[in-house]
């Protein structure tokens, strides 16, 4: 076989080049400096894992429980590495040994190349259209955030888009190939919300191809290349078998799923419908995809120098130095979205290819690829377009366990650079012909319109509110400084536009080579994006060890480090939305956007009444330890208000590791059940689901002490006067939890909404609880079975392929 390089290998060689040459630049600290990103979610991830790190470094498995968030829950959502799993290596391989994070962004360059490669796109336009879907802010907001699974997910698209439309090219087993692996990849991130939005322009796409098979009278192929598709998304999600039962099994009893307690929602499953939507991005914050600063940008952005807002400050006679604190933390934003670390853009160059693509490109695509567009911006709108979104979050199964909304702009910056390249391709093959140039130019004046109306609509909007503590000067000197920053990135977005008109202008004129015109617009584009990204994401974002700094032991760590017993610790600042208290110790708080749904029902119903009361009566001296029942009950022995050591105040009353109440009262519902247990001394009562009193378990008596603890594995022992019910300090869980009772098998009952209670026999005992989902060890074999298997399916196709198809 005789290949022409220059022709077949060269210019794929180079584009891919070009992916790891951008990011080994941009992202140089990481690549040649060893720094890091300071991700504040990554950050929380590691406080959340390290028990499950440590322990996996200890003995070299995977623990699936952890203690150390929210009393226990299971560490799938937070930690999970099967044995045996491939994914990794496999992701290795493929980003050329780019350091995570920041590789998912190169594959997500070689991914976007591939599908336009399918769609039969030449590699310079191809290549354009991959810069732009990877240097996009949504990406390098998430980075800087720490969505770093948010991002590999988002970058596997193409390749699943790929495989989908290779199928229905006439290489059906390559394919199925492709989408099996793509599909075996995303998942790997457990992503689910991305892989919604995945599924979603997938049927928009297969909505497109039956019109097609439809009006061709090709039906039965369509079926059958639905159905081989359908296999091969089968066959790679069951390398993530292990993954997907674990997650979708814990679904249940996290606050995703179905709810304990009544509430005046219309779902009595998923998320609370405000919870859900409360990132919904405006209508008119669309806009930013086009200009950046249309909305202000960031929540808290710096301000040019001699900002009306730095003058007015000035004016006032504010000291120089709380002037430029305020300037440089300035609330820009004014959008509709709580707060934003800055707007998603995407490139005001990549939105006029966009729109010349509407015009050029071929009329099937066009249209799927333009459904995808305004589902996904409808989707982003959220309870801004209640009609659609509320509909779909009431009816649409599984729709209502996601949150922020806003992120299927991320998608929608995937769509745009598809279709942009569609029509720079059509341009391109059609630049000889009589009406390219009136089309050109009418895709210039509709983009140029578009700015116009983005500034009308702007003025009409009026800049937003300001926060009403601000005096009325500062709020319109800010509302002067909102209007230049639009300004300034309205005349910014159309020199970039104004820029590539003219280059391609003069290739359609024949003043420039056609190739060349497309090389230097892509260098723009690049430029332009670079540019923003900067604002963002520059080389102050990249710190040495921001772990180290992060979770450095304060004196308060310290002196609770002293007590190597066994107990829950109370981070009074933030409990709920931090995993700093996680890193060190079991805490009665964390980060986790699925905590369990009992736990999330304590919070809201005893344990935030309970804290703030005993806040309010330790102001005033009054440290009323035994007026926090249920904290007691989750062994709650110290409690921290801040960093410094005297902010440590150790909990005389909580009711350790394990204990016998002297009154069991049944219960009927969750309702009756909660609303009880705010009313008890947790010492002496406890509450069990039973309508019926004669099938509650007596109380016993005696002593337990807890002899050994690891995060999936805990041993007591003790002496048992009376056979009777003990409590367990340890969250309730029914999938995978067993105990042992002096060695045989005893059933763990829920007690107290949602501790662990076993019936103890009389005498001396010895209780062993372990976590062993069998479910789990038998998917993971599994799993790794399938991986191979959509692996030698990749490899076989490839090499069928290449026989077929051999290069000359």
């Amino acid at each position: 076989m005789n290949v022409n390089l220059k022709e077949a290998v060269l210019p794929h060689f180079l584009a891919i080049l070009s992916f790891y040459l951008i990011v080994i630049i941009y992202f140089s600290p990481i690549v040649f400096e060893g720094k890091m990103i300071f991700q504040s979610d990554i950050l929380q991830w590691e406080g959340s894992a390290k028990e499950l790190l440590e322990h996996r470094a200890r003995t070299g498995e995977e623990a699936l429980w952890t203690n150390s968030m929210f009393g226990g829950m299971p560490a799938y959502l937070i930690h999970l590495d099967p044995k045996g799993d491939i994914t990794n290596t496999l992701i290795k391989i493929l980003t050329i040994g780019l350091p995570h994070p920041v590789s998912g962004l190169f594959f997500g360059m070689v991914s976007m190349y591939l599908l336009l490669m399918v769609f039969k796109v030449r590699p310079v336009i191809a290549a354009l259209a991959s810069w732009a879907f990877a240097f996009n802010t949504f990406n390098f907001l998430s980075l800087e955030a720490g969505h770093n699974a948010k991002i590999w997910a988002v970058s596997i698209v193409p390749l699943i888009l790929a495989g989908v439309h290779l199928a229905f090219s006439s290489k059906k087993l390559l394919g199925l190939s492709l989408t099996a692996l793509a599909v075996l990849l995303q998942l790997k991130f457990n992503h689910l919300q991305i892989t919604y939005y995945t599924l979603i322009l997938v049927l928009i796409y297969g909505m497109g191809q039956l019109v097609k098979a439809f009006r061709e009278k090709q039906l039965i192929n369509f079926s059958k290349i639905t159905a081989l598709l359908l296999a091969g998304a089968i066959l790679g999600g069951l390398g993530n078998l292990a993954r997907l039962t674990s997650v979708l099994e814990y679904g249940k009893y996290s606050i995703r799923g179905e709810r304990n307690l009544p509430q005046a929602e219309e779902n009595d499953s998923g998320l609370d419908r405000a919870y859900a939507f409360n990132w919904s991005n405006g209508k008119l914050e669309t806009l930013t995809l086009l200009i950046p600063n249309y909305f202000g940008g960031a929540s808290q952005q710096a301000l040019p120098e001699n900002s009306a807002a730095e003058n007015a400050l000035r004016t006032q006679g504010m000291e120089p130095q709380q002037i430029n604190q305020f300037v440089k933390n300035a609330p820009t934003y004014w959008g509709d979205q709580p707060f934003t670390g800055g707007p998603i853009y995407g490139g005001a160059i990549m939105i006029f290819l966009f729109i010349l693509g509407i015009l050029f490109a071929p009329p099937l695509y066009r249209n799927v690829l333009l459904a995808m567009t305004l589902v996904t911006l409808m989707l982003s709108w959220g309870k801004n377009l209640e009609w659609f979104n509320y509909t779909l979050f009431d009816y649409l199964p599984g729709y209502n366990k996601f949150r922020a909304v806003s992120m299927a702009l991320g998608i929608t910056l995937l769509v745009i650079p598809i279709l942009g390249a569609l029509g720079l391709e059509q341009f391109y093959l059609n630049r000889e012909a009589v009406k390219t140039k009136a089309t050109f130019f009418k895709a210039l004046g509709i983009t140029a319109g578009l700015i116009l109306l983005a500034v009308v609509f702007a003025h009409w909007s009026g800049f937003g509110g300001t926060d009403s503590s601000y005096p009325d000067w500062l709020q319109a000197a800010l509302k002067t400084d909102r209007k230049s920053l639009l300004y300034a990135d309205t005349f910014r977005s159309a020199m970039f536009i104004g820029a590539t008109a003219l280059l391609l202008s003069l290739a359609l004129f024949k003043k420039m080579k056609m190739e060349y015109a497309i090389m230097a617009t892509g260098l723009l584009l690049l430029v332009d994006l670079w540019g923003v990204n900067r604002r963002y994401l520059d080389q102050d974002s990249f710190t040495e060890n921001p772990s180290e700094q992060h979770f450095a032991a304060t004196p308060a760590d310290e002196k609770i480090m002293q007590d190597q017993g066994y107990f829950r610790v109370l981070n009074l600042q933030n409990p709920f939305n931090d995993a700093r208290t996680s890193y060190r110790f079991n805490s009665i708080g964390g980060y986790h956007g699925a905590k369990m749904s009992r736990y999330q029902d304590l919070i809201e119903r005893i344990l935030d009444p309970e804290i703030s009361a005993f806040v309010e009566k330790a102001q005033e001296g009054n440290f009323d330890y035994a007026g926090i029942p249920v904290l007691n009950m989750l062994n709650t022995r110290y409690i921290m208000a801040g960093r410094g050591e005297n902010a440590v105040f150790r909990n005389p009353e909580a009711n350790g590791a394990a204990w016998f109440p002297e009154e069991i009262i049944p219960v009927s519902n969750n309702e009756e059940e909660i609303s009880t247990l705010s009313a008890l001394d947790t010492k002496s009562t406890a509450t069990y689901p039973s309508a019926d009193a004669a099938n509650t378990p007596a109380s016993g008596a005696g002593k337990l002490s807890l002899e050994s603890n690891g995060p999936d594995q805990l041993v007591y022992s003790g002496q048992v006067e009376r056979k009777g019910l003990a409590v367990f300090s340890e969250i309730f869980y029914s999938e995978g939890w067993q105990a042992t009772v002096n060695g045989q098998e005893a059933e763990i009952h829920r007690v107290n909404y949602l501790l662990r209670g076993l019936v103890l026999p009389e005498g001396e005992v010895r209780v062993e609880m372990s976590y062993q989902p069998q479910a789990y060890y038998l998917n993971r074999t599994l799993s790794a079975i399938f991986q191979y298997a959509v692996l030698g399916l990749v490899l076989f196709a490839g090499y069928m392929d290449s026989k077929k198809h051999p290069q000359t």
